[in-house]
């Protein structure tokens, strides 16, 4: 096996600042979000696609991604047992869970290009056209910006807003000025550190009407108990995203989320999102698929997991001006693997094929 890695900046079409960004030494807002591509080429020359893309928040950059490539035995990885060659790679130490992601992501790729089948097949899922729709996310702004970004999505038939800033119930009151009546998904990415402040501010977004319901409104770190208090009282749905990385953490939010947010970064690539996917629905929690900013590999392989979810906000790639790959369509919301450029694997395809390095 041979392997090629680089690093790309994703450059972003607006300043992108959520709830963590804001807090005491917060990284504030980012105009460029670094990911970490691998390529993966076999013996016959077939190749497999992955990309991890790091979050602060997990403690992970794309230095550390860069590094652990390095460590990886190649002579341990099969396009014939991905399976295998997994339990390998995550035997390496802890954590790095988007570089391990991109690994899994990229031996699943071949895995599934050598069985000439589209990921979803491969996998067993099977993919319904014009029946997925992603919400597209509008980031903490000024409700100058706010007003604006949602005009830009006009075309995308339901939103999410980020909250957890000063100006939550201006820039809510923005976007309703635009979209007044849209679906919006609403995320607080751990702001409220209270269950009776989590009260409070759930309560007020019930009685916009149109709210389906709110991810992570406490720290992941929470009492249990405060979070079961919060679910009992809550008169919109909670799903956790950073109380959820991975299956094993499902017995702490079954008591207290309605669903779970599932995000291949977070959890090490689409194996385990499969696993985590497939663990909170066997428990009767609501499923959905979230990104973090990532190009359309990332985007393209969460999209092979559709039919596990009832949500999808696969929207990362939408808000950048650089994509360098190609793969599933999420255009006006609609997800969409009709138009893709490659019918097998992860179906996506390099831009520019050779090209390497960031904006």
């Amino acid at each position: 096996m041979k392997l090629r890695s680089w690093r790309y900046d994703l450059a972003l079409a607006h300043r992108w600042t959520i709830a963590s960004g804001l807090r005491p030494g917060g990284s504030g807002g980012k105009d460029s979000y670094p990911v970490v591509f691998v390529e993966l080429t076999d013996e016959h020359g077939t190749t497999g696609i992955g990309e991890a893309a790091p979050a602060e928040r997990y403690r992970e950059t794309a230095d550390n991604a860069a590094a652990f490539v390095e460590i990886v035995n190649l002579y341990q990885l099969s396009f014939a047992d991905p399976a295998g060659s997994m339990r390998y790679v995550r035997s390496l130490g802890p954590g790095n869970h988007a570089i391990k992601g991109a690994f899994d992501i990229a031996l699943l790729d071949g895995a599934a290009k050598l069985a000439g089948k589209p990921l979803y097949d491969y996998l067993g899922l099977g993919f319904r056209e014009n029946h997925h729709i992603s919400s597209f996310s509008i980031g903490i702004d000024s409700p100058e910006v706010i007003r604006a970004k949602v005009a830009e999505a006009a075309a995308y038939p339901v939103l999410k807003l980020k909250l957890g800033s000063p100006n939550d119930r201006e820039n809510l009151r923005a976007l309703r000025e635009v979209a007044p009546t849209k679906p919006v998904r609403v995320d607080a990415n751990e702001a409220w550190t209270t269950k009776e402040e989590a009260l409070r501010q759930i309560e007020w977004l019930a009685g916009d009407g149109h709210i389906q319901f709110v991810e992570q409104p406490m720290p992941a770190a929470t009492d249990p108990r405060d979070l079961a208090w919060l679910k009992e009282r809550s008169p919109l749905p909670l799903f956790a995203d950073e109380s959820y990385l991975y299956a094993g953490n499902l017995p702490k939010c079954v008591d207290a989320f309605h669903g779970v947010n599932v995000k291949l970064v977070k959890t090490g690539g689409v194996s385990t999102a499969l696993e985590a996917l497939r663990a909170a629905r066997n428990a009767g929690l609501k499923t959905m698929l979230g990104c973090m900013i990532e190009s359309s590999v990332l985007i393209s392989a969460a999209a092979h997991l559709a039919e596990l979810t009832d949500y999808l906000d696969i929207d990362g790639s939408l808000l950048t001006t650089n994509d360098p790959f190609e793969g599933v369509s999420v255009a006006g919301g609609r997800v969409s693997f009709a138009q893709a450029p490659v019918k097998v694997g992860l179906c996506v395809r390099e831009r520019t094929p050779g090209a390497r390095g960031g904006a």
